[in-house]
């Protein structure tokens, strides 16, 4: 991007130097290396979106959810945990069936 005036325009491929370059070759990569690392569902979520921050967010909420999701995880995992407690005479074993 340049500015002209106030306002920030793209470059063109000819007033690219070398570090516009290396940038623009490195997102390539990074797009291409989320084609080839993601499952066959995953390939046909991420195919329709047009930057690797889209694919990076669209992957990470499939995995992750979303931030309500993981909250209620926390929530869920946090209470288990403390309410986990071997009962009186109980085996070791039986305590983790």
């Amino acid at each position: 991007m340049k500015k002209v005036g106030d306002k920030l325009i793209p470059k063109t491929e000819d007033e690219f130097d070398a570090e516009d370059i290396t940038k623009a070759e490195n997102y390539a990569k990074a797009i291409n290396m989320f084609y080839c690392a993601v499952n066959p569902d995953d390939y046909r979520k991420i195919s329709c979106c047009s930057t690797a921050k889209e694919m990076w967010d669209k992957l990470e909420v499939t995995y992750e959810g979303t931030d309500q999701v993981r909250e209620a995880k926390i929530d869920f995992l946090s209470q288990e945990y403390e309410m986990f407690r071997m009962k009186e005479h109980e085996k070791i074993d039986d305590m983790f069936d």
